[in-house]
């Protein structure tokens, strides 16, 4: 029996999934026996969101609700990291005593250490948050080699006999980190950071500078994530057209991906957070073409009008948008294409909104996610006039999101009769379901896969596994969502 047990609680995005799986990692090395259930655990390590409003109550509900767990006598403590810890750093220790400790980014290396103090009475001084982007040279070529410890760049580690034999490879390089799931698509970090200066985004104050990961550590960490029994790589971070530039080739990416695809073991590669203004010809091409990569472009735009996006310290409009997707539509023309949107900025105007309108329309994006603008401490946005009262910026996301549930619902129908290939990610009573190419984990929609003849699962000759890849058709579909009938 392990001498301390802990779970962790992981909220908001993909990014965070590889964090706490680096935690995981650290605290199997160093002992921790890992629990899925909180109210099992006597310290329940809640990863937290900080990026909007929302995402910060739902961190500081799942901090109470863990404390909650202290009075049935199993759980000594709770302590809050990730983006919101690091964000407010003693102000949410301040403002939350109900959690033992706040730890910001600077702790994850030695976490063990931390948790054991915790939990011996130490009492833990929460850091001071500072703008991290202070932290690394302003020259991108000069941040690999003052870099310190980055969450989620520091998995792979010389050979040591000290690890655990089945936390990572036997021999050469090993991985410090340990999956906490069990579905064939995994998360795996590109770079931290943004250098973009977008005015309503806090992350790069508290995620600092743009800063890749060296490719040699990504496809050993790849290598070691197929080892584990993934199929599809997810590769993410703040900005993923940014990556290379601090590595001396902006087209590193390019020349990544089909290394990444070829990885024993690896069905999908699928690349995510796309900046409109950094997209190239070499990128797109890349992604359409190489055997392996899904041609899956997840587009940040964020709005569509000139003088919107340039409030925002964004480039584009309508017109430029359409183009790059011609271009993507032109070499794949069931190529799976994403965004988000946010309205309500300030400044916005009816006209504003209506070229977002158009440009949703013409545009035929597979799935869109509406956000109502909200202040976000420290950003530029925060001091600009021409602030909309709540009211009409609700009105408004209620007008895009009922246009955008529309469009994407004729999107999901006009793929109807398309030939897919369908990734498996569950197979429970009699029902089969996964991910077509275009779909993305989690927020994209799901497809229902059924036998050639539309018979259900307990009829089929060969039941497709978890993990497999099954040519299909589609039949039907439910708003983003499919039902596809496999191919003989």
């Amino acid at each position: 029996m392990s001498e301390h047990s802990v779970a962790i609680v992981t909220l908001g995005c993909t990014r965070n999934e590889v964090d706490s799986e680096e935690l995981a990692g650290r605290l199997d090395a160093e002992g921790f026996q890992l629990v899925d259930d909180p109210a099992e655990a006597e310290t329940v390590l809640v990863n937290t969101c900080g990026f909007i409003e929302q995402a910060k109550k739902d961190s500081v509900d799942s901090l109470l609700a863990a404390a909650d767990l202290k009075d049935d006598g199993t759980t000594k403590a709770v302590v809050a990291v990730g983006c919101m810890a690091e964000r407010y750093g003693k102000e949410l220790a301040d403002s939350l005593p109900e959690a033992d400790a706040v730890l910001g980014f600077d702790h994850y290396t030695d976490i063990g250490e931390r948790l054991r103090g915790i939990l011996g009475g130490t009492t833990h001084v929460p850091h001071a948050p500072r703008d991290r982007r202070k932290l690394l040279p302003v020259a991108p070529v000069e941040r690999q080699d003052a870099a310190g410890a980055v969450p989620g760049h520091n998995t792979v580690v010389p050979s040591a006999p000290d690890l655990p034999a089945g936390l990572a490879p036997v021999s050469g390089p090993r991985t410090v980190r340990r999956r906490l799931d069990g579905g064939p698509t995994a998360p795996l970090k590109l770079a931290s950071g943004c250098d973009r200066v977008c005015s309503f985004c806090a992350i790069p104050m508290f995620r600092g500078s743009f800063l890749s990961r060296r490719p040699a550590d990504i496809l050993a960490e790849a290598r070691w994530l197929a080892e584990q029994g993934s199929r599809e790589l997810f590769l993410v971070s703040e900005n993923s057209t940014s990556y290379g530039k601090d590595l001396g080739d902006i087209r590193l990416l390019e020349s990544l991906l089909p290394d990444l695809a070829a990885v024993d073991g690896i069905e999908w590669v699928r690349v995510s957070y796309l900046q409109p203004a950094e997209m190239r010809p070499s990128l797109v091409e890349a992604m359409t073409s190489t055997p392996g990569v899904v041609p899956y472009f997840d587009l940040s735009f964020q709005h569509a009008s000139a003088p919107v996006l340039r409030r925002m310290r964004r480039f584009g409009s309508t017109e430029p948008f359409l183009e790059l997707i011609e271009s993507i539509r032109q070499q794949v023309p069931t190529a799976g294409i994403r965004s988000n949107v946010i309205v309500g900025f300030p400044g916005e105007t009816d006209d504003d909104v209506a070229e977002l309108d158009d440009f949703l329309s013409r545009a035929r994006l597979d799935v869109v996610g509406v956000f109502g603008y909200s202040d976000e401490d420290g950003t530029e946005a925060v001091k600009l006039d021409g602030k909309l009262d709540d009211d009409e910026i609700a009105q408004r996301v209620e007008h895009i999101s009922a246009l955008v549930d529309d469009l994407v619902t004729q999107r999901a129908e006009d793929r109807i009769g398309e030939q897919v290939e369908v990734m498996v990610e569950s197979v429970t009573d009699g029902r089969i379901e996964g991910r077509a190419a275009h779909q993305g984990p989690d927020v994209d929609g799901t497809t229902e896969l059924l036998g050639p003849d539309g018979i259900d699962e307990a009829r089929w000759s060969a039941v497709p596994a978890v993990g497999d890849v099954v040519p299909a058709v589609v039949a039907a579909s439910a708003g983003a969502d499919l039902t596809a009938r496999q191919l003989r």
